[in-house]
């Protein structure tokens, strides 16, 4: 069988939804929803949005989670939001009751659904962001099989594609598990 590579599976830049890091959540939300609406119906629809800086360089990605952690401004006093993105509270056998007193304690979710997103639809792309680190870059000739361990080890939803320094796409854990499933059983 022939090795796979990643710029076979990747989706290219130019298909992804990407905003400044100076837009709104406001607008990253807007442009993720025309990217949905613009692309391939038969493909797993985009989640995340892609941001870039004054020199056009992919710096960071909004993730769904991150939307959602933005809305609660403070969960800052928690903890680093990156570092809290990773950790998942619940992996460490913390309890619902744990959890629900965290809550309590610093106030979370006490103002509407309503109020909280309008407040958060005005942040800044970049205030919300996730900056990558550089183990979520992998190399466009990499076979399918180096960007699965990546993607394991960093327990990543996607990694970014690059062709020399550029970004040139991404790759989703979710077209990866296609691939898979595509092996196992040939449609």
């Amino acid at each position: 069988m022939k090795t796979k590579l990643v710029k076979e599976l990747m989706i290219p830049l130019s298909e992804y939804a990407t905003v400044h890091e100076e837009d709104t959540l406001e607008k990253a939300i807007k442009t993720l929803r025309e990217t949905q609406t613009r692309n391939d119906p038969e493909h797993y629809k985009h989640r995340a949005v892609l941001v870039y800086d004054k020199n056009m360089k992919i710096v960071g990605k909004i993730s769904p989670l991150d939307v959602l952690r933005s809305l609660e401004p403070k969960y800052c006093k928690i903890g680093h939001p990156e570092k809290m993105s990773k950790m998942g509270l619940s992996r460490f056998g913390l309890s619902n009751n744990f959890l629900s007193s965290m809550m309590e304690q610093y106030c979370l979710w006490e103002e509407s659904l309503e109020e909280l997103v309008e407040t958060g639809s005005k942040l800044k792309v970049k205030e919300i962001m996730y900056s990558l680190g550089e183990g979520e870059y992998v190399d466009e000739t990499a076979s399918v099989a180096e960007a699965i361990h990546q993607l394991i080890l960093g327990h990543h939803q996607s990694l970014l594609v690059s062709k020399g320094n550029k970004v040139i796409g991404i790759l989703r854990l979710s077209d990866v598990f296609k691939l898979i499933c595509d092996i196992i059983i040939p449609e």
